[in-house]
């Protein structure tokens, strides 16, 4: 996991404000190994002491019996009733966190390259190209994509690349 260049997904955990922790740190390889270890020594054991040795055989015995009787000796109720999730009152907000966000560079057709597709930007009146500019590419949760230079909003495309008409001069 890095943190100086994180993945979407860690992008999108970052502004809900959720704390990731790696698989890789001693609390989540102590718990993952600790269960595997668990399933490891019982589960072999079971299956040997009730004679099974096909797939099918054990598939059934693992929902009908095993995993049952795990879960009754394993699992934990909660510290405290209720629910930790937290009601997201205006939807909007979630798509502006979940999008996916790209960096690109214009080139000088002024067209963006992304995913085998060529954006072209629209000339505006207070801006008629972006070459060589940094831009950001977003996929919302929709399939749509824009194209955004800092709060303003260049242009919009359906998921396949095709553009989208609406007027951007003014738009934030």
């Amino acid at each position: 996991m890095d943190k100086t260049n994180p993945t979407q997904f860690g992008r999108a955990m970052a502004q809900l404000g959720i704390d990731m922790i790696p698989a890789y740190s001693p609390e989540t390889r102590g718990r993952s190994e600790w269960v595997f270890r668990t399933h490891q020594d019982r589960l072999v054991r079971e299956l040997t002491a009730v004679s099974i040795d096909d797939m099918a055989a054990a598939n059934q015995y693992l929902q009908e019996r095993y995993l049952p009787a795990y879960h009754a000796e394993f699992t934990q109720p909660p510290r405290e009733p209720g629910s930790a999730f937290v009601v997201c009152r205006d939807r909007g907000i979630l798509d502006d966190m979940l999008r996916e966000q790209f960096e690109r560079t214009v080139r000088k057709d002024n067209c963006v390259q992304f995913e085998g597709m060529s954006l072209q930007i629209p000339a505006v009146r207070h801006r008629c190209h972006y070459i060589k500019v940094k831009l950001k590419v977003l996929r919302h949760t929709d399939g749509t994509l824009s194209i955004h230079h800092g709060p303003r909003v260049l242009a919009r495309y359906s998921a396949a690349g095709k553009a989208l008409t609406e007027d951007m001069s003014g738009a934030a």
